[in-house]
């Protein structure tokens, strides 16, 4: 495996849970009496204010259109050209290689018209049969680096190089990943990278690496007139500047939580540093939710490549039966499918979906006990589906 770098211990230069969860007016909210415990991180994470104070601030002192003359128009240049050298530090690239967008879903429709592609089996990697189905006329090959709902993390190097070595592309959506691990596009070897910043504490937009030489021969769609430079000629009409620049300022709280020299360095300790913590908390979930009688756990133990992300069942009680009944305990959970059908017929629940909770740099050990004793409660009570 080869997509997750860990180099610190589990607090080494990072901040305290409670210092970061001082960040976030949202958990300071109240529900029935009770504060909020946010589970639903792998749907979108909650925001830190100096994110907020940041869009804020451009919208109030800085909003323009780009490249003209007038100083909000350049300070507007100015503000996305950091969150591009921010996000090129975030991904390991050139800034000249990160290119924003509505969101990641639109990014990689806009990708894949400019693209002849055959994309492999998807949320839950069989490689068996991804090796059968890349052959010398595949053109690309995409690949989930984490799964949002099992929390597996995939080989993405083994991809990238199964896909070169048939002359095809490689394409990962790191939407999960992002959120949880430290990206690396050089030591991935893929030639596309895409992630949204709305997963790790950001806004709603989404954010593209593309290789240098493989984004300037996209034949993409434009209009005539727009820039043919890279990374413009992949950013459709005016962008969401405000977007852009709350997506740099998440990169930049995530520096702030280590300590260290450049910003990637930083980044690197604060990634790992809470990836270490993530672990700790999701092997006391796991096993506090398989000690219950009745519920089912899908997705690797704890000790195998994974997210802090756990899905699973409560006999007898539907999905959005335990999630409505967690908000009594001022606990937020989410369920269905989460767009992995696939992975949801094979574990038999296409119709009904399952819970699924995840951790965030914000969950303390308190939260992952009421969540645990809370479906202990849902778990053993009379009221089942009919």
């Amino acid at each position: 495996m080869t997509t997750i770098v860990q180099t610190a211990p589990v607090d080494a230069g990072l901040v305290s849970v409670d210092s970061i969860r001082g960040h976030f007016p949202a958990l300071a909210r109240r529900h029935v009496g009770k504060v909020v415990a946010y589970f639903d991180g792998p749907g979108g994470t909650q925001v830190p204010r100096p994110v907020v104070d940041a869009m804020g601030d451009y919208l109030c002192h800085h909003n323009a259109n780009t490249h003209w003359a007038y100083p909000t128009s350049v300070e507007t240049d100015a503000a996305i050209n950091h969150s591009r050298e921010a996000f090129a530090d975030f991904f390991n690239c050139s800034p000249r290689e990160v290119a924003f967008g509505n969101n990641m879903t639109t990014i990689t429709f806009h990708t894949s018209r400019a693209l002849g592609r055959k994309w492999g089996p998807g949320d839950e990697l069989v490689w068996p049969e991804l090796e059968r189905a890349v052959t010398n006329k595949t053109q690309l090959v995409a690949i989930g680096a984490a799964s949002n709902a099992l929390g597996t993390i995939s080989d993405v190097r083994r991809a990238a190089q199964l896909a070169h070595d048939k002359g095809a592309l490689c394409y990962v959506d790191a939407v999960h990943f992002a959120a949880h691990c430290v990206i690396d596009v050089k030591e991935m070897e893929c030639d596309f990278l895409a992630c949204s910043p709305y997963k790790f504490y950001g806004p709603h937009a989404g954010v593209l690496f593309a290789r240098s030489d493989v984004m300037s021969a996209l034949d993409v769609a434009k209009v005539e007139p727009a820039s043919n430079e890279i990374p413009e000629r992949v950013e459709t009409g005016t962008q969401n500047h405000e977007g852009i620049v709350g997506a740099g300022a998440a990169v930049e709280f995530l520096v702030s939580l280590a300590s260290g020299g450049t910003r990637r360095e930083r980044l690197v300790g604060a990634m790992s540093g809470l990836h270490s913590r993530g672990e700790v908390l999701f092997e006391r979930l796991w096993s506090g939710l398989n000690s219950i009688n009745g519920v089912r756990c899908y997705g690797p133990p704890p000790g195998r490549p994974r997210t802090p992300t756990v899905s699973f069942t409560v006999a007898g009680v539907a999905s959005t039966d335990v999630a409505r009944r967690l908000v009594g305990d001022g606990i937020f959970v989410s369920n269905g499918n989460f767009y992995a059908t696939t992975v949801m017929e094979r574990l038999g629940h296409s119709q009904t979906g399952v819970v699924r909770a995840g951790c965030a740099c914000y969950t303390s050990d308190e939260e992952v006990e009421r969540l645990v004793d809370g479906i202990r409660r849902i778990a053993g009570g009379k009221n089942v589906v009919g």
